[in-house]
């Protein structure tokens, strides 16, 4: 028993599923880290603070303030099962006149959606690019032939 105890601690020791243990039985996209969307734009930590420490100990609590990052927040819980019971309760809560969207953070599907915009950002820059050179085409088509077009 004190041998699987100890393999038990090694395979806690991912930071997103620490605490979790080898038999859990938790479904696999939840972790102790939440994405939280739609606050209200006012809100702070020490509200989040309350609101989410309701449900367990949390470890942290990360606040948008860009511009594209407003009325978001990363909430990280110590233990696994408090992050799932505070996505199970929290879920629709309304704050502000806002109601919460709360869910696991999943880091690829962050790193897909910036993938996303920035394949969208070189696209529109090839295009701007295609329509400057036929532009330039255009022009030097119009000067050679004398503009009898």
């Amino acid at each position: 028993f004190r041998h699987r105890h100890s393999n038990q601690r090694r395979d806690m020791s991912d930071f997103a599923t620490r605490k979790a243990g080898a038999n859990s039985r938790l479904p696999p996209e939840v972790n102790r880290i939440l994405y939280v969307r739609n606050l209200p734009f006012k809100v702070s930590s020490e509200e989040l603070y309350e609101i989410f420490g309701k449900y367990g100990a949390v470890f942290q609590i990360r606040l948008g303030n860009a511009r594209d990052t407003r009325g978001t927040a990363f909430v990280v819980y110590e233990d696994i099962y408090d992050a799932k019971r505070a996505v199970d309760h929290l879920s629709g809560f309304n704050v502000g006149g806002r109601y919460l969207v709360v869910l696991y953070y999943q880091p690829a599907k962050f790193e897909r959606r910036a993938d996303a915009e920035e394949k969208k950002r070189e696209l529109e820059e090839l295009r701007r690019q295609v329509k400057a050179k036929k532009a330039a085409m255009a022009a030097a088509e119009h000067k050679a032939g004398g503009g009898d077009d």
